[in-house]
């Protein structure tokens, strides 16, 4: 991609996590120049593009509608368009299906392109106080009691601070799970990074376990941070 215009092919474009400010000059003059933005939901993207006084056509592409959609964006490539991929927010292909579109760019000879940007969990990460020179990224932390205490045991001794995303309603669950296997370490929670109520509490995982247990779920989307093992040495 050059500096001066949008080349053909995909582009993934990262997206503020909270704050609109938060994106790029070059950001928003790809976005502006592409013939389509693919997004997950066109209520929310429709306000980012609004408030930066952009009109390029949205269309849809999510985990429900991808198997579907797939075959048709890629012949929209093929056919020269410039079509750009964001995320509801932060960074595409980050825990959403993004990735299959772009591998699928990749098979069928397509030029993919980034313009990077916010993602919470470098952001989380930065602000934890945790180490991060090593770290290991585990998504979403499974739904299931079972699966997720099973997770959370296999990487008792990985050498890296851990950063999960959770749900709020899932929070103090996951923080009890997580104090069968990492009772004493440092931990963070970051919540609403970039807006207006950003919160990052810090503890141990047992102290962050008894206070969210009883307190109400905390709204807005959570970074969950587990300290190495050795990190106290």
């Amino acid at each position: 991609m050059t500096s001066s215009s949008l080349n053909t092919g995909l582009t993934l474009i990262a997206t503020p996590i909270g704050n609109m400010q938060d994106i790029s000059l070059r950001a928003v003059r790809a976005l502006s120049e592409a013939d389509e933005v693919l997004c997950e939901d066109t209520r929310i993207s429709r306000k980012l593009l609004s408030k930066h006084g952009i009109k390029t056509k949205l269309g849809l592409y999510h985990e429900h509608n991808a198997p579907a959609v797939r075959p048709k964006i890629l012949k929209r490539l093929k056919d020269g368009r410039k079509i750009v991929l964001i995320s509801d927010a932060g960074t595409p292909t980050i825990s959403d299906p993004g990735y299959q579109l772009v591998n699928a760019c990749i098979d069928s000879n397509i030029e993919v392109s980034t313009i990077p940007g916010p993602t919470a969990l470098i952001a989380a990460l930065s602000v934890s106080g945790l180490p991060t020179d090593k770290f290991y990224f585990g998504g979403f932390l499974p739904t299931k009691k079972n699966a997720r205490r099973k997770s959370l045991a296999s990487l008792q001794q990985l050498d890296a601070t851990l950063v999960f995303y959770e749900s709020p309603a899932r929070l103090a669950a996951s923080l009890e799970d997580a104090a069968n296997y990492y009772s004493e370490r440092p931990a963070a929670i970051a919540r609403e990074l970039t807006k207006l109520y950003e919160e990052v509490k810090r503890g141990t995982v047992l102290e962050l376990s008894k206070l969210f247990s009883k307190t109400q779920p905390p709204k807005g989307e959570v970074v969950f941070l587990i300290s190495p093992p050795f990190s106290l040495e």
